[in-house]
């Protein structure tokens, strides 16, 4: 399926969940690694706020993409988002989402608000 930029300049990026480790395979605790790179994923949890609406969101990142210095409840910025539709077939039931990936996430700030 097709992916999607996000635009992010406008949004407030809030960290709710530290990286972790992206798991493949929830039985036998396989590491999901980068399909080209071979690179260990890892996944971490947002607010993302904009236009007076909000949403949390988990958002794979690289290992190698995570940068030090992150804190829960701050700002972060989310390097080359971009949103995956998808759709499956899990027990007979059809699931559908979005899967976001960026290509590091760093320590942002608030979005500067313009006086009216």
């Amino acid at each position: 399926m097709r992916t999607i930029r996000v635009e992010t300049s406008a949004a407030t990026i809030l960290l709710t969940e530290a990286p972790e480790p992206k798991v493949r395979d929830r039985q036998t605790g396989e590491r999901a690694v980068d399909a080209v790179s071979g690179e260990p994923l890892m996944t971490i949890g947002v607010v993302y706020i904009e236009d007076g609406e909000s949403s949390l969101i988990k958002v794979t990142v690289p290992e190698s993409g995570v940068t030090a210095g992150l804190t829960l409840g701050a700002p972060v910025s989310l390097v080359g988002l971009v949103a995956r539709p998808w759709e499956s077939v899990f027990n007979g039931q059809q699931r559908h989402g979005i899967a976001y990936r960026a290509s590091a996430v760093a320590a942002g700030v608030f979005p500067m608000v313009q006086a009216g």
